[in-house]
């Protein structure tokens, strides 16, 4: 499967499976109301963090391992993935048991809220279901089954809308906790029968130990546990300088309405890594590059006018997924669009940078990014509120991934063109200006506005020739190959 087709397969996956989520939150908003969603974002965004932490730094490393071995020795693949499955398997159940009777009362402190503590002991499941699944997503991405892992991205964006919403209709906001558990415990089940290599017994030994696994695993358990407390630590400070329920709720909405374009171009980081490790291993650099400039050509192109967009409509997009109750999110969604942004280029070339083998990189730069942000949301929050939070978090979201884009420059190889990214960021303040000249908010209206400003975007980039008939040609051609 061609570079562009599995792209296009993914990110069609990828965006049912996000559109999903967003159907579930635009419901339980209005189901839950802004205190209680304030609540059950706090679990949820907790939760995920823990997953986050031991669901995908095995699997990564083994997804690693996976790609440099199944075309030179596949004969090894059954035995690199039994490796990483004890791993995961002993790392799963001692995290689980911790955060089931230290968890809970610890957050409930420093929330000041001793309430939650029997959300959070609800919560635990989600833990090794999550784990699981995410597992089976990352053998399928080391083995290129990308056709698998789309299969199961469109799967699982079905499951979770009917068990987070008829649990949550049924039982709250403990029954929306429930069914996160239950959904990626569903997908976990599917993968397992989709497995290619699920009745094969015999396998060669691998020269992958887990030792090995674990050394290139643990930077990025790292780097994923920095960068969840950077992107979450806001809505947490939020919670306890305030003690407000509601306000927290209206800022967990513009979070959650914010990473919309990190979902969007998540497929990038499930394609890259395994074809930036492969062709480094081949230590085939012009292969490396010319793969890295279309990814973030390609990424660059469609991700600075979609933030731009989202940040000028942010009370439109507001309203329109949460109803007008949800309509002071758009205040702090308005610089979160930017600051998020900033961190889709920063995790793509993370993932980029743990490809190539240079995994401790994104963990140093996610950890100053933390600190950065737990320092800024704490003077910024008390002074200004959630859009101090905002301020706090675009702030320290663009220096990372200045920092990031200059040691892949550096490490990897140079894949930015200046000249471009001024054309896109012009093109950008074109559509904003024109924008801001009359039209109006309407959370409707802004969708038919926005094809229409993408259109002169793009018909910008044509005149200034930075986008051509040969890219479509190209486009084309790749969307035939096999």
């Amino acid at each position: 499967m061609s570079l562009i087709k599995a792209s296009v397969w993914l990110t069609i996956s990828e965006l049912v499976f996000n559109l999903s989520g967003y159907i579930i939150h635009s419901l339980l908003g209005r189901f839950l109301g802004p205190a209680e969603y304030g609540r059950y974002g706090i679990i949820i965004t907790f939760a995920t963090m823990i997953v986050v932490l031991i669901g995908r730094g095995v699997p990564i490393a083994m997804s690693k391992y996976l790609s440099e071995v199944r075309k030179k020795d596949p004969s090894t693949i059954l035995s690199i993935r039994k490796t990483g499955a004890i791993v995961q398997t002993i790392l799963i159940s001692v995290v689980t048991i911790l955060y089931y009777f230290l968890v809970p009362p610890i957050a409930a402190k420093l929330l000041n809220d001793p309430s939650l503590v029997s959300l959070f002991r609800i919560s635990t499941p989600i833990i090794p279901a999550f784990a699981l699944a995410s597992f089976y997503v990352y053998y399928f991405n080391g083995i290129h089954k990308f056709n698998s892992q789309s299969l199961i991205k469109f799967y699982r964006g079905f499951t979770k809308v009917i068990f987070i919403v008829s649990l949550a209709s049924l039982f709250s906001t403990k029954g929306a906790i429930v069914g996160h558990a239950l959904a990626p415990f569903s997908v976990f089940l599917l993968a397992y029968f989709l497995d290619p290599f699920r009745k094969e017994k015999s396998a060669k030994k691998s020269s992958v130990s887990w030792q090995k696994m674990l050394s290139f695993a643990w930077p990025i358990t790292l780097f994923m546990l920095f960068y969840e407390i950077m992107i979450s630590v806001d809505l947490y400070m939020v919670k306890a300088f305030t003690g407000d329920d509601t306000i927290t709720g209206f800022y967990n909405a513009a979070l959650t309405i914010g990473r919309l374009p990190f979902y969007a171009f998540y497929f990038l980081t499930i394609i890259l890594l395994p074809k930036i490790s492969e062709t480094t291993s081949q230590k085939n650099q012009k292969q490396t590059k010319k793969i890295l400039s279309f990814a973030m050509r390609f990424l660059f192109i469609l991700l600075i006018p979609a933030i731009t967009l989202l940040s000028f409509f942010s009370e439109s997009v507001s309203e329109l997924f949460f109803g007008k109750q949800f309509i002071s999110a758009s205040e702090p969604l308005s610089v979160l669009a930017f600051g998020l942004g900033f961190l889709v280029v920063f995790y793509i070339l993370a993932f980029v940078l743990n490809g190539a083998g240079k995994n401790k990189v994104p963990m140093w730069i996610a950890f100053g990014g933390m600190i950065l942000n737990c320092l800024l949301n704490f003077f910024l929050i008390q002074k200004y509120g959630i859009f101090g939070a905002a301020i706090a978090t675009s702030i320290s979201s663009f220096i990372t991934m200045v920092l990031v884009i200059i040691f892949t420059q550096k490490i990897i190889t140079p894949f930015l063109n200046i000249l471009s990214l001024t054309r896109y960021i012009t093109g950008s303040a074109i559509i904003y200006y024109i924008a801001s000249l009359g039209i109006t908010q309407d959370k409707l209206m802004f969708i038919p506005w926005s094809l229409l400003l993408l259109a002169i975007y793009f018909v910008f980039l044509f005149l200034t020739k930075e986008f051509s008939k040969e890219d479509i040609v190209q486009l084309k051609l790749n969307l035939k190959k096999k």
